[in-house]
């Protein structure tokens, strides 16, 4: 099997997206990635949707590993951006990032971009 470059969880919960906006996005990520050459090949994508990730606030969540990058509030539009601008070109939306896998802070809860409430 070839190996896949990065992995999507995108939240698709009632929680943190009452009016399941998660499922859209999840639908949406499909055509995303193989309108920009992302589905086959050596910079493959895999997506996979999660009923909970557990944030339960600010969806819907969108997960890319092996960065570990978790991104709140995820659009339409911003779900477009992540795939050009991340899974395509390789730079975080920093903006949007409200945890990392990685924690690269000398912040005293170890999280630089704490989820606005």
């Amino acid at each position: 099997m070839e190996p896949y470059t990065r992995h999507v969880l995108v939240c698709t919960g009632g929680f943190c997206s009452p009016n399941r906006s998660g499922r859209a996005i999840y639908s949406r990520l499909a055509s995303l990635l193989q309108q920009h050459g992302l589905l086959f090949g050596p910079t493959r994508v895999k997506r996979s949707e999660a009923p909970c990730l557990g944030v339960c606030m600010k969806g819907p969540i969108v997960v890319v590993y092996p960065e570990g990058i978790w991104y709140h509030s995820v659009t339409p539009a911003l779900l477009e951006r992540i795939v050009v601008e991340h899974l395509r070109d390789g730079r975080v939306i920093e903006e949007w990032v409200f945890h990392r896998l990685e924690r690269q802070s000398n912040h005293p809860t170890g999280n630089p971009n704490p989820l606005p409430l």
